[in-house]
This record gives C-alpha cells, sequence and structure tokens, in this order.
C-alpha cells in the first residue's frame, strides 16, 4: 500500500494555473500530480538553501550558458 497523503490548498494566479494545466496535459498527468512533484523538489531546494531569501537569490540557468562565478 502507498503512502498517506494530505490535502493542500494554495492560491495561484489565473495565468499560472492555466500554464500548469497545459504543462501536466502534455505530460499526461494530472495538476494535483504536477504539483506534488514540484512541491516537494522546490522544498527540498528551500531546505538546502536554508531561507526563502537565499533560495531567491539563486537562478536556473539555461542550457549551454554557464558562467563562472
Amino acid at each position: 500500500m502507498g503512502e498517506w497523503k494530505a490535502q493542500i490548498s494554495i492560491r495561484v494566479r489565473q495565468a499560472l494555473r492555466t500554464e500548469l494545466e497545459q504543462f501536466a496535459a502534455r505530460e499526461r498527468r494530472k495538476l494535483g500530480n504536477i504539483g506534488e512533484v514540484m512541491l516537494e523538489w522546490a522544498f527540498e531546494q528551500l531546505k538546502t538553501a536554508g531561507s526563502t531569501e537565499r533560495l531567491l537569490k539563486y537562478r536556473i540557468r539555461p542550457p549551454g550558458r554557464h558562467t563562472k562565478l
């Protein structure tokens, strides 16, 4: 048997929800599944960064555009 899951509710901009729904459809997943994957990944990133302030300082670079710091 799988893990018990708890429901969570969040408010987002309508445009973001629409984009997430479109992405979920392309991935052949449900919006809730995409949200779960993203939330778990983001929380791991937040724990690693240590604070939301530090987390928001980092950016994902586009592929092929690596620069030295």
